[in-house]
C-alpha cells in the first residue's frame, strides 16, 4: 500500500493508490486485503477508524455538531479481465470492472485534502461498504448498526458513468435508480413419452404459455410511462432427447422505477401463475424477492451537489433521465436524506467501455475529479463559522 503522505503530487499518489487496488480486486464479503488498506489510509491520515462488516473513517473538525456521511463502495466482479493493462488484476477471474477501485480513491484523496486543509466545521463520516454488486452490503452495514452508531444528518455516492463527458456531474432529485427483484416460478406436471404427449402434462409448453403471459404485464396492464422491465433470463427442465419434462424452473429479472410498480408487478404475476396452473391442471410455485430498492435522492442534498459542482465550474446536469441499473445505496438512502450522483468516466478508449466489461477501466484522470468534488462538498455542507456568517 502507498503511503498516504508521500511527497508524490495528489494526481501521482492517487494513481498509485487505485492501481494497487485494481491488481487485487476481491469479491463481496470477501475484501479483506481491500479493508485492510483503506484502513492504513485512513488511520494515517489521523481519522478515528472503524472496523466492522465495511469501513468507517470519521474526521472532525471545529465544534460544530454537525454529521455529514460520503459513501464508497469496495467490490469487484467476477469477469476474467481482458484490458491488458500493466496494473491489471491479478487475481484470476475477478476483476474491478465497475469502478470501484476508482471510487475508494476518489474519498480517499478527499479524505487527504480534508485532513490537511481543515477548512470545515463538524465530522465527516466516510463509509467504506462490501457487496454493493450483490445488493447486500449496504443492509449489512446497516443491520450492523452503523447509522445508530454514526447519525449522518445527510449520506452522499458517487458512480463513474462511461461513455459521459470527463467529469460531467449529473444528477436528479426524487428517483433516480431502478429497484431490482429476482422471480421464480417452479411447475410440476407430469412427464412422459416424447411420442405420446396425451398422456403427461409437458413442463415445457406450460412454461412457454406462462413466459409469453409475462409479457402482457408491462404490456398492457402497466401504465406506458412505468418503465418496468421484466425479463425471463433463465428456462430450465429435466426433459431428455426423448423425454417430455414434468418439470420446469423459470427464472428472471424485474427492473421498476417505483415501490407500487414492483408490488403491482409481483400481483400480475402471481394470477397469471395461477391462471396457467389451473388451465394445465399443474402445480406452480412462484416466489418474488426484491434484491434492491428503487433509489431515491431528497431535495436538499441534491441540491447541494448540483451547488459544489457549479462551484467547481463542472459541467452539472441537474435533472438527468433516470438510469435503469439499481445501487444498494439505495437503503442508505431510504434512512437518511440522501444523494447519488453520476461522474462522466469519458468517451473514449477503456474508459469508454460499459460497466461490467471485461475491457473497462476507471479514468485516472477522474480521480482528483472526484476527490476535489468530495472536499467542497464538505466544505459547503459543513462550513467553518466565520464563512457561514459571511
Amino acid at each position: 500500500m502507498i503511503e498516504q503522505n508521500s511527497l508524490l503530487p495528489l494526481q501521482d499518489l492517487l494513481e498509485l493508490v487505485r492501481h494497487d487496488f485494481h491488481r487485487q480486486p476481491e469479491l463481496g464479503f470477501q475484501e479483506v486485503k481491500t479493508k485492510e488498506k483503506v484502513v492504513q489510509f485512513l488511520q494515517q491520515a489521523g481519522l478515528e477508524v472503524y472496523e466492522g462488516i465495511g469501513v468507517v473513517g470519521v474526521l472532525s473538525c471545529g465544534d460544530s455538531k454537525r454529521m455529514i456521511g460520503i459513501r464508497s463502495d469496495m467490490d469487484a466482479l467476477p469477469i476474467l479481465e481482458t484490458t491488458g493493462l500493466e496494473y491489471k488484476s491479478q487475481i484470476k477471474g475477478v476483476m474491478h470492472a465497475c469502478g470501484h477501485d476508482g471510487h475508494m480513491t476518489m474519498l480517499l484523496g478527499a479524505v487527504k485534502i480534508l485532513a490537511e486543509e481543515e477548512s470545515f466545521d463538524g465530522k465527516v463520516v466516510f463509509f467504506f461498504q462490501p457487496n454493493e454488486e450483490n445488493g447486500l452490503g449496504a443492509r449489512a452495514m446497516i443491520d450492523e448498526g452503523v447509522l445508530e452508531q454514526f447519525p449522518v444528518e445527510e449520506i452522499y455516492a458517487i458512480h463513474n458513468l462511461p461513455g459521459a463527458p470527463l467529469g460531467q456531474i449529473s444528477t436528479r432529485p426524487g428517483f433516480i435508480c431502478n429497484s431490482e427483484s429476482l422471480f421464480e416460478f417452479n411447475i410440476v406436471g407430469q412427464g412422459g413419452h416424447a411420442s405420446m404427449p396425451q398422456l403427461g402434462v409437458d413442463a415445457i409448453l406450460v412454461g412457454s404459455e406462462l413466459v409469453q403471459a409475462l409479457q402482457s404485464i408491462v404490456a398492457r396492464k402497466l401504465a406506458p410511462d412505468t418503465a418496468a422491465v421484466i425479463s425471463v433470463t433463465e428456462f430450465t427442465s429435466d426433459g431428455k432427447r426423448n423425454v417430455l419434462p414434468g418439470r420446469a424452473t423459470i427464472k428472471g429479472d424485474v427492473r421498476a422505477r417505483s415501490a407500487q410498480d414492483r408490488e403491482d408487478v409481483e400481483k400480475f404475476m402471481r394470477q397469471i401463475a395461477k391462471g396457467v396452473a389451473m388451465t394445465h391442471n399443474v402445480d406452480i410455485q412462484f416466489s418474488f424477492n426484491t434484491e434492491v430498492v428503487e433509489t431515491i435522492n431528497a431535495l436538499e442534498p441534491t441540491n447541494a451537489v448540483v451547488h459544489a459542482a457549479e462551484s467547481l465550474h463542472y459541467k452539472v446536469i441537474p435533472d438527468r433521465d433516470p438510469m435503469s441499473f439499481t445501487e444498494d445505496f439505495a437503503y442508505f438512502s431510504n434512512a437518511v436524506p440522501g444523494c447519488l450522483l453520476l461522474l462522466g468516466n469519458g468517451e473514449e478508449g477503456l474508459s469508454g467501455r460499459p460497466l461490467h466489461s471485461s475491457d473497462y477501466d476507471f479514468n485516472d484522470q477522474l480521480l482528483c475529479i472526484g476527490a476535489q468534488f468530495w472536499a467542497q462538498l464538505v466544505r459547503e455542507r459543513l462550513p467553518e463559522l466565520s464563512n457561514s456568517n459571511k
